[in-house]
Protein backbone atom coordinates (compact mmCIF):
# COMPACT_ATOMS: atom_id res chain seq x y z
CA UNK A 1 0.00 0.00 0.00
CA UNK A 2 1.16 3.62 -1.09
CA UNK A 3 2.43 5.49 2.07
CA UNK A 4 3.38 9.16 2.93
CA UNK A 5 6.94 9.92 2.59
CA UNK A 6 9.23 12.81 2.49
CA UNK A 7 12.21 11.21 0.46
CA UNK A 8 12.82 8.28 -1.44
CA UNK A 9 14.90 5.68 0.00
CA UNK A 10 18.55 4.66 -0.83
CA UNK A 11 19.44 1.17 -1.53
CA UNK A 12 23.10 -0.49 -1.84
CA UNK A 13 22.89 -2.91 -4.11
CA UNK A 14 26.77 -3.73 -4.33
CA UNK A 15 26.13 -7.22 -3.21
CA UNK A 16 24.44 -8.05 -6.43
CA UNK A 17 28.44 -7.72 -7.83
CA UNK A 18 29.34 -10.97 -5.81
CA UNK A 19 26.01 -13.31 -5.15
CA UNK A 20 23.61 -14.04 -7.23
CA UNK A 21 19.95 -13.33 -6.19
CA UNK A 22 19.14 -16.49 -3.92
CA UNK A 23 21.88 -15.72 -1.48
CA UNK A 24 20.60 -12.47 -0.88
CA UNK A 25 17.11 -12.47 1.16
CA UNK A 26 17.85 -9.35 3.21
CA UNK A 27 18.22 -7.29 -0.52
CA UNK A 28 15.13 -9.07 -2.03
CA UNK A 29 12.66 -8.11 0.92
CA UNK A 30 14.08 -4.32 1.12
CA UNK A 31 13.27 -3.99 -2.31
CA UNK A 32 9.71 -5.46 -1.39
CA UNK A 33 9.40 -3.11 1.12
CA UNK A 34 10.04 -0.18 -0.84
CA UNK A 35 7.90 -1.61 -3.72
CA UNK A 36 5.01 -1.96 -1.86
CA UNK A 37 5.56 1.22 -0.03
CA UNK A 38 6.97 4.37 -1.92
CA UNK A 39 7.35 2.43 -5.35
CA UNK A 40 10.20 4.54 -6.38
CA UNK A 41 13.85 4.11 -4.72
CA UNK A 42 17.65 5.36 -4.82
CA UNK A 43 19.83 2.73 -6.33
CA UNK A 44 23.59 3.02 -5.22
CA UNK A 45 26.87 1.08 -5.76
CA UNK A 46 25.28 -0.64 -8.81
CA UNK A 47 27.31 -2.75 -11.52
CA UNK A 48 27.66 -0.26 -13.96
CA UNK A 49 30.70 0.74 -16.59
CA UNK A 50 30.34 4.15 -17.01
CA UNK A 51 29.71 6.95 -14.26
CA UNK A 52 27.63 10.15 -14.94
CA UNK A 53 29.96 11.75 -16.73
CA UNK A 54 30.47 9.48 -19.85
CA UNK A 55 27.08 8.59 -19.69
CA UNK A 56 25.85 12.29 -20.36
CA UNK A 57 28.17 13.29 -22.70
CA UNK A 58 26.46 10.64 -25.07
CA UNK A 59 23.49 11.94 -24.71
CA UNK A 60 24.90 15.24 -25.01
CA UNK A 61 26.98 13.80 -28.38
CA UNK A 62 23.33 13.09 -29.92
CA UNK A 63 21.28 16.07 -28.67
CA UNK A 64 23.99 18.34 -30.11
CA UNK A 65 23.94 17.17 -33.73
CA UNK A 66 21.41 19.44 -36.01
CA UNK A 67 18.16 18.92 -35.82
CA UNK A 68 17.98 17.69 -39.89
CA UNK A 69 20.69 15.09 -38.93
CA UNK A 70 18.83 14.09 -36.17
CA UNK A 71 15.46 13.84 -38.13
CA UNK A 72 17.25 11.49 -40.76
CA UNK A 73 16.80 9.12 -37.53
CA UNK A 74 12.93 9.98 -37.01
CA UNK A 75 9.98 8.24 -36.15
CA UNK A 76 8.02 7.60 -39.38
CA UNK A 77 5.37 9.66 -37.33
CA UNK A 78 7.05 12.27 -37.75
CA UNK A 79 9.10 11.75 -41.16
CA UNK A 80 7.05 9.44 -42.89
CA UNK A 81 9.70 8.41 -45.47
CA UNK A 82 10.96 6.28 -42.69
CA UNK A 83 9.98 2.81 -41.84
CA UNK A 84 11.18 3.29 -38.28
CA UNK A 85 8.22 3.77 -36.06
CA UNK A 86 9.80 1.67 -32.95
CA UNK A 87 12.97 2.86 -32.61
CA UNK A 88 14.84 6.47 -33.72
CA UNK A 89 13.87 9.91 -33.00
CA UNK A 90 10.92 12.34 -31.74
CA UNK A 91 11.29 16.07 -31.63
CA UNK A 92 9.84 18.31 -29.25
CA UNK A 93 5.85 19.00 -29.71
CA UNK A 94 5.51 22.22 -26.96
CA UNK A 95 1.91 21.78 -28.70
CA UNK A 96 -1.54 22.54 -26.62
CA UNK A 97 -2.37 19.86 -24.47
CA UNK A 98 1.04 17.97 -25.28
CA UNK A 99 3.19 16.49 -22.55
CA UNK A 100 5.67 16.29 -24.87
CA UNK A 101 8.27 18.99 -24.06
CA UNK A 102 11.03 16.48 -24.68
CA UNK A 103 13.29 14.95 -27.68
CA UNK A 104 14.08 11.50 -27.59
CA UNK A 105 16.00 9.15 -29.03
CA UNK A 106 15.28 5.05 -28.34
CA UNK A 107 17.73 2.07 -28.66
CA UNK A 108 16.22 -1.35 -28.62
CA UNK A 109 18.99 -4.68 -28.35
CA UNK A 110 22.07 -3.73 -29.81
CA UNK A 111 21.73 -6.54 -32.61
CA UNK A 112 18.35 -8.41 -33.73
CA UNK A 113 18.06 -11.39 -35.98
CA UNK A 114 14.43 -11.31 -35.16
CA UNK A 115 11.87 -10.75 -37.96
CA UNK A 116 7.88 -9.80 -36.98
CA UNK A 117 5.86 -12.23 -38.45
CA UNK A 118 2.81 -9.54 -37.23
CA UNK A 119 0.55 -7.54 -39.32
CA UNK A 120 0.88 -4.76 -37.22
CA UNK A 121 2.29 -1.54 -39.12
CA UNK A 122 4.59 -1.14 -36.13
CA UNK A 123 7.55 -3.96 -36.23
CA UNK A 124 8.43 -4.09 -31.91
CA UNK A 125 11.69 -6.00 -33.07
CA UNK A 126 12.62 -3.24 -35.85
CA UNK A 127 16.29 -2.60 -35.97
CA UNK A 128 18.06 0.41 -34.46
CA UNK A 129 18.68 3.02 -36.60
CA UNK A 130 22.11 5.35 -35.76
CA UNK A 131 23.53 8.95 -36.70
CA UNK A 132 26.26 8.23 -39.07
CA UNK A 133 29.92 9.23 -37.32
CA UNK A 134 28.33 8.73 -34.00
CA UNK A 135 31.15 8.22 -31.47
CA UNK A 136 29.12 6.51 -28.69
CA UNK A 137 27.23 3.97 -30.70
CA UNK A 138 29.38 1.45 -28.84
CA UNK A 139 29.24 2.45 -25.33
CA UNK A 140 25.32 3.36 -25.54
CA UNK A 141 25.23 -0.92 -27.04
CA UNK A 142 27.30 -1.73 -23.81
CA UNK A 143 25.20 0.29 -21.46
CA UNK A 144 21.99 -1.27 -22.91
CA UNK A 145 23.75 -4.65 -22.39
CA UNK A 146 24.55 -3.81 -18.75
CA UNK A 147 21.13 -2.70 -17.43
CA UNK A 148 19.39 -5.37 -19.40
CA UNK A 149 21.31 -7.28 -16.76
CA UNK A 150 20.42 -5.68 -13.75
CA UNK A 151 17.45 -5.45 -14.61
CA UNK A 152 17.25 -9.07 -14.94
CA UNK A 153 19.06 -9.50 -11.41
CA UNK A 154 16.32 -7.15 -9.70
CA UNK A 155 13.47 -9.42 -11.33
CA UNK A 156 15.17 -12.48 -9.27
CA UNK A 157 14.85 -10.73 -6.52
CA UNK A 158 11.66 -9.25 -6.61
CA UNK A 159 10.28 -12.91 -7.58
CA UNK A 160 11.77 -14.35 -4.37
CA UNK A 161 9.55 -11.41 -2.25
CA UNK A 162 6.93 -12.40 -4.03
CA UNK A 163 7.26 -16.06 -2.20
CA UNK A 164 8.03 -17.42 -5.85
CA UNK A 165 11.20 -19.00 -7.76
CA UNK A 166 13.85 -17.02 -8.57
CA UNK A 167 13.65 -17.79 -12.19
CA UNK A 168 10.13 -16.74 -12.23
CA UNK A 169 10.64 -14.27 -15.04
CA UNK A 170 13.29 -16.01 -17.06
CA UNK A 171 10.06 -16.28 -19.96
CA UNK A 172 10.20 -12.50 -19.93
CA UNK A 173 13.64 -12.28 -21.31
CA UNK A 174 13.00 -14.80 -23.97
CA UNK A 175 13.36 -11.93 -26.92
CA UNK A 176 13.38 -8.80 -24.55
CA UNK A 177 12.29 -5.69 -26.10
CA UNK A 178 13.74 -3.24 -23.63
CA UNK A 179 14.26 0.46 -24.48
CA UNK A 180 17.36 2.53 -23.69
CA UNK A 181 15.74 6.02 -24.03
CA UNK A 182 17.89 9.13 -24.71
CA UNK A 183 15.77 12.27 -23.30
CA UNK A 184 16.44 15.75 -23.34
CA UNK A 185 14.19 18.58 -21.70
CA UNK A 186 14.94 22.18 -23.49
CA UNK A 187 14.99 25.26 -20.88
CA UNK A 188 11.45 26.93 -21.06
CA UNK A 189 10.85 30.57 -19.97
CA UNK A 190 8.94 30.83 -16.47
CA UNK A 191 5.61 32.25 -16.51
CA UNK A 192 5.48 35.59 -15.38
CA UNK A 193 2.95 34.66 -12.46
CA UNK A 194 4.66 31.42 -11.56
CA UNK A 195 5.34 30.28 -8.06
CA UNK A 196 7.31 27.50 -8.44
CA UNK A 197 8.11 26.44 -4.64
CA UNK A 198 4.21 26.82 -3.96
CA UNK A 199 3.14 23.99 -5.63
CA UNK A 200 5.57 21.74 -3.63
CA UNK A 201 3.32 19.92 -1.32
CA UNK A 202 -0.01 20.13 -3.53
CA UNK A 203 -2.63 18.31 -4.62
CA UNK A 204 -1.73 16.41 -8.11
CA UNK A 205 -3.88 18.51 -9.81
CA UNK A 206 -3.07 21.92 -8.29
CA UNK A 207 -0.38 22.43 -11.08
CA UNK A 208 -1.53 25.60 -13.00
CA UNK A 209 1.39 27.49 -11.24
CA UNK A 210 3.99 24.75 -12.86
CA UNK A 211 5.51 24.31 -15.90
CA UNK A 212 5.93 20.63 -16.82
CA UNK A 213 7.47 18.98 -19.68
CA UNK A 214 6.11 15.84 -18.83
CA UNK A 215 2.69 15.36 -17.11
CA UNK A 216 1.45 12.92 -14.44
CA UNK A 217 1.43 9.11 -15.25
CA UNK A 218 2.52 5.92 -13.76
CA UNK A 219 4.83 3.95 -16.06
CA UNK A 220 2.90 1.25 -18.15
CA UNK A 221 5.54 -1.43 -18.41
CA UNK A 222 7.58 -3.88 -15.75
CA UNK A 223 10.24 -2.27 -14.54
CA UNK A 224 12.43 1.00 -15.27
CA UNK A 225 15.66 2.27 -14.27
CA UNK A 226 16.52 6.22 -14.64
CA UNK A 227 19.85 8.06 -15.21
CA UNK A 228 18.80 11.64 -13.87
CA UNK A 229 21.55 14.96 -14.36
CA UNK A 230 21.96 17.23 -11.66
CA UNK A 231 19.16 19.72 -13.41
CA UNK A 232 16.16 18.12 -11.15
CA UNK A 233 12.93 18.32 -11.99
CA UNK A 234 11.93 14.73 -10.94
CA UNK A 235 8.63 14.07 -8.44
CA UNK A 236 6.93 11.96 -6.89
CA UNK A 237 3.70 11.75 -5.55
CA UNK A 238 3.16 10.10 -2.17
CA UNK A 239 -0.54 8.36 -0.69
CA UNK A 240 -1.59 12.11 0.66
CA UNK A 241 -1.07 13.59 -2.75
CA UNK A 242 1.80 15.56 -2.34
CA UNK A 243 4.65 16.03 -5.07
CA UNK A 244 7.80 14.63 -3.11
CA UNK A 245 11.11 15.77 -5.07
CA UNK A 246 13.34 12.99 -6.60
CA UNK A 247 16.82 15.14 -6.51
CA UNK A 248 19.72 14.23 -8.06
CA UNK A 249 22.27 11.63 -6.42
CA UNK A 250 25.58 11.33 -7.83
CA UNK A 251 26.21 7.92 -8.63
CA UNK A 252 22.85 7.12 -8.18
CA UNK A 253 19.82 5.16 -10.25
CA UNK A 254 16.39 5.70 -9.49
CA UNK A 255 14.41 2.74 -9.68
CA UNK A 256 10.64 2.50 -9.88
CA UNK A 257 7.67 -0.39 -11.50
CA UNK A 258 5.20 0.21 -13.79
CA UNK A 259 1.60 -0.94 -14.17
CA UNK A 260 2.23 -4.54 -15.43
CA UNK A 261 4.77 -5.40 -12.22
CA UNK A 262 1.94 -4.13 -10.31
CA UNK A 263 -0.97 -6.27 -11.75
CA UNK A 264 2.06 -9.31 -11.89
CA UNK A 265 2.42 -8.91 -7.79
CA UNK A 266 -1.40 -9.36 -7.21
CA UNK A 267 -1.83 -5.53 -6.46
CA UNK A 268 1.19 -5.75 -3.73
CA UNK A 269 3.31 -3.73 -6.05
CA UNK A 270 2.67 0.35 -5.78
CA UNK A 271 3.06 1.79 -9.66
CA UNK A 272 3.68 5.38 -8.59
CA UNK A 273 2.32 8.28 -10.35
CA UNK A 274 5.11 10.87 -11.15
CA UNK A 275 5.99 14.21 -13.16
CA UNK A 276 8.91 16.02 -14.62
CA UNK A 277 9.15 19.84 -13.81
CA UNK A 278 10.20 21.73 -17.05
CA UNK A 279 14.26 23.67 -17.00
CA UNK A 280 13.56 26.93 -16.57
CA UNK A 281 15.88 29.70 -17.26
CA UNK A 282 19.09 30.30 -19.32
CA UNK A 283 21.24 28.12 -16.18
CA UNK A 284 20.09 24.54 -17.32
CA UNK A 285 23.35 21.70 -16.92
CA UNK A 286 24.39 19.13 -19.94
CA UNK A 287 26.26 22.04 -21.52
CA UNK A 288 23.64 24.39 -21.41
CA UNK A 289 20.79 21.80 -23.17
CA UNK A 290 18.78 22.00 -20.19
CA UNK A 291 17.78 18.45 -18.27
CA UNK A 292 19.25 15.48 -19.39
CA UNK A 293 17.50 12.08 -18.49
CA UNK A 294 18.40 8.43 -19.66
CA UNK A 295 15.74 6.15 -18.46
CA UNK A 296 15.72 2.22 -19.23
CA UNK A 297 12.46 0.54 -19.70
CA UNK A 298 12.66 -2.95 -19.16
CA UNK A 299 10.53 -4.80 -22.14
CA UNK A 300 9.67 -8.50 -22.00
CA UNK A 301 9.11 -10.14 -25.47
CA UNK A 302 6.50 -9.59 -27.59
CA UNK A 303 4.55 -12.65 -27.37
CA UNK A 304 4.90 -13.10 -23.81
CA UNK A 305 2.20 -13.90 -21.49
CA UNK A 306 1.72 -12.14 -18.43
CA UNK A 307 -0.41 -12.86 -15.19
CA UNK A 308 -0.42 -11.89 -11.27
CA UNK A 309 1.22 -14.70 -9.51
CA UNK A 310 -2.21 -14.74 -7.46
CA UNK A 311 -3.88 -16.35 -10.38
CA UNK A 312 -6.39 -13.41 -10.50
CA UNK A 313 -7.48 -11.20 -13.25
CA UNK A 314 -6.96 -11.92 -17.13
CA UNK A 315 -3.25 -12.53 -18.93
CA UNK A 316 -2.17 -9.75 -20.92
CA UNK A 317 0.13 -10.45 -24.05
CA UNK A 318 2.74 -8.16 -23.85
CA UNK A 319 2.98 -7.16 -27.91
CA UNK A 320 -1.15 -5.97 -27.62
CA UNK A 321 -0.64 -4.66 -23.90
CA UNK A 322 2.10 -2.10 -25.81
CA UNK A 323 0.32 -1.18 -28.94
CA UNK A 324 -2.59 -0.80 -26.68
CA UNK A 325 -0.72 2.19 -25.07
CA UNK A 326 0.69 3.92 -28.21
CA UNK A 327 -2.20 5.04 -28.64
CA UNK A 328 -1.98 7.69 -25.47
CA UNK A 329 1.69 8.47 -26.62
CA UNK A 330 2.00 11.08 -28.48
CA UNK A 331 5.29 10.25 -30.59
CA UNK A 332 3.28 7.38 -31.51
CA UNK A 333 -0.10 8.72 -31.97
CA UNK A 334 0.10 9.51 -35.74
CA UNK A 335 0.96 5.82 -36.73
CA UNK A 336 -2.12 3.53 -36.80
CA UNK A 337 -0.89 0.36 -34.99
Amino acid sequence: MATTFASLPIIDVSSLQDQPPQELPELSQRLYHVFTTTGFAYLVNHPLSFNHDELFAMAREFFSLALEEKMQLGKTSFRPQNSNAYRGYFPTQPLEGSDNLKEGFEIGPPSTSRTSTSSHQINLSEPNVWPTRFHSRRNLEQLYTELQALASKLLSLLALSLGQPADLFDSYLVDSLSTLRLLHYPVVEPSPNSDVDSALGSSPDSISNVKLSCNPHTDSGILTLLHQDPTGGLEVRDASGNWIPAPYIPGSLVVNIGDLMAKVSGGRFVATMHRVRAPQGHSGTAGGLGRISVPFFFEPGERCLIRSVNGDGDAVVYGDHVRAKMQTWVEYQAVES
